[in-house]
């Protein structure tokens, strides 16, 4: 027995069973009584607590999926840097000068997170180059970690996954990833004795433009090197408050700004870029202002004590306040660029 579609196709009916009927595209017909699975439902018309639902389902399929082939990946990196994140964190990361590096490194695998699905949608393709890459991040790991090289054991982790993409899922993945695996390199110190002598005019800069910015304002304020004296009270200024640290780390968070807003407009993002070096000037600038202010109206042990940990926020405040606002201005720049050559044509 045979049963007819909305166009007149037969087809063939299964042994011991009644025919389905089929429109053109061989699906089955709305009238038909055809018995089987529903259609699934598209996600994004799916009520919030069920499209969540079935976004972690999905999730979960393709971990179990995955799981057979990364697990032996998954482990042999804990293996390797979970002492590495212990002494970090019990360590260089709590301090002022290298406290950027979580942030740095939590963001850059959230980058990565989010471009992972376009590395999955390239065809697996293993590219010999990661073999090399991945012995030279083991020998950076063993002399960081018997030495006590900072430098190098953090250095480790970036070669070591990028090793990883390499052999797991070809050069092409790489590429995709350059942006989150260059900006881990923000994490990575630098050698002391090169930041120690870009450190100085930095400082030096800044306690002159604090002390011309309060000694217009009124403030009884002198400065001699790195020193302000306000009132009764002396600052030295530090390297972490205005330090090549600082410095980089807000560079990052511009670099990171601009990754997400991928403005189609090569004048926004080249000067936002040159700009953001300016930007990280002024915001040190405010973070002494701020520290200065809160020591010579409330005492040594408040500008030393909690609120010095707060002014470590009003800086990287300081300085997302201060890109939006450049941002914006190089917008209507932008805008009136457009207007103009329109006018003109």
């Amino acid at each position: 027995m045979a049963g007819q579609g909305r166009s007149g196709v037969a087809v063939p009916a299964p042994p011991g069973g009644r025919g389905r009927a089929h429109d053109s595209a061989g699906k089955p017909a709305r009238g038909g009584m055809a018995h089987g699975s529903a259609e699934q439902a598209d996600p994004r018309s799916l009520r919030p607590g069920a499209r969540t639902a079935s976004l972690l389902a999905g999730w979960r399929a393709a971990l179990r999926h995955a799981w057979p082939e990364w697990w032996p990946v998954w482990i042999g990196l804990a293996v390797l840097f979970l002492p590495t994140f212990f002494s970090l964190f019990m360590g260089a990361w709590i301090g002022e000068e290298q406290g950027h590096g979580p942030m740095i490194f939590g963001l850059a695998l959230w980058l990565i997170y989010r471009k992972w699905p376009q590395v999955r949608a390239l065809e697996p393709a293993s590219s010999v180059a990661g073999w090399p890459v991945l012995v030279l991040g083991l020998m950076l790991h063993l002399l960081g970690r018997s030495q006590h090289i900072l430098m190098f054991e953090i250095g480790a982790i970036l070669v070591v996954l990028a090793a990883v993409v390499l052999v797991k899922c070809g050069a092409r993945a790489l590429r995709v990833l350059w942006f989150p695996f260059f900006f881990m390199l923000f994490m990575v110190p630098l050698p002391s004795e090169f930041v120690a002598a870009v450190t100085m005019p930095m400082k030096m800069a800044v306690s002159w433009a604090t002390e011309q910015i309060l000694f217009a304002a009124g403030y009884p304020i002198g400065r001699s090197g790195v020193v302000l004296q306000i009132g009764q009270y002396q600052l030295l200024v530090a390297d972490a408050c205005a330090g090549l640290q600082t410095l980089l780390t807000l560079e990052a968070l511009g670099l990171f700004y601009l990754n997400l807003m991928r403005h189609p407009s090569a004048f926004r993002n080249v000067g936002l870029a040159l700009l953001i070096i300016p930007i990280s000037f002024s915001a040190n600038v405010i973070r002494v202002i701020v520290l200065t202010l809160i020591t010579y109206h409330y005492g040594d042990a408040a500008g030393q004590g909690f609120l010095h940990g707060f002014a470590g926020m009003v800086l990287f405040l300081t300085a997302l306040v201060l890109i939006l606002a450049v941002d914006s201005g190089l917008q209507w720049t932008a805008r009136r660029r457009q207007v103009r050559r329109g006018e003109g044509t």
